[in-house]
């Protein structure tokens, strides 16, 4: 069964409230809609921040949500010396603190900074479509030149969502894969 992978770079959810500390009145404005209904890479832009250590030109997806959430790379968190957890998007509870600018605004969150579950988004019809009903989570084979395998993708289900796998950039470079490609599932573990 093949799947089509989409792979996130760093980004940034916000919150109303966070949203308009660092932005004022300025409307989030869609550049790109992506794969998955009603979400989208926005014009807006912040720099991640931890001490002295910074990241600049983040990308604000939109819509703005219930919680604030900077997801990013290994890779990232060794530039930020933070130490982020790898957690399911959403649940923040006691992760990593991070800053975030836009300008002469701040923002210190107290904890937000993940390194994002490899996972795929799935609908309950397509749940039954594609015969994943129980399944926790799968195993992916990767084909080309930096194939390989990877373990411990979870399944995300809501009525939102579109099937898709998402990899950060650090998964994505490992195998040498782009957004577009397409993925076998090779093995399912059943709750």
């Amino acid at each position: 069964m093949k799947v089509i992978l989409g792979v996130s770079n760093r980004h940034v959810h916000l919150t109303e409230e966070i949203y308009r500390k660092l932005f004022g009145d300025e409307t989030l404005n869609v550049v790109k809609k992506l794969r998955q209904p009603g979400q989208f890479a926005s014009d807006k832009f912040v720099t991640i921040k931890n001490g002295d250590r910074e990241i600049k030109h983040v990308r604000v997806l939109g819509p703005l949500r219930k919680y604030n959430q900077v997801e990013i790379s290994r890779t990232d968190s060794y530039t930020l010396k933070v130490k982020p957890p790898v957690r399911d998007s959403g649940n923040i509870e006691g992760s990593s603190p991070i800053t975030l600018l836009n300008g002469e605004n701040r923002v210190d969150l107290k904890e937000g900074c993940i390194i994002a579950n490899r996972h795929i988004h799935i609908s309950p019809k397509e749940l039954k479509e594609y015969g994943l009903e129980n399944v926790k989570k799968v195993k992916i084979k990767i084909e080309g030149e930096k194939g390989g395998i990877l373990d411990n993708v979870m399944i995300r289900v809501d009525e939102n969502f579109k099937y898709e796998l998402h990899l950060d950039t650090d998964d994505g470079n490992a195998f040498n894969v782009k957004t577009g490609d397409e993925i076998e599932i090779i093995e399912m573990e059943r709750r």
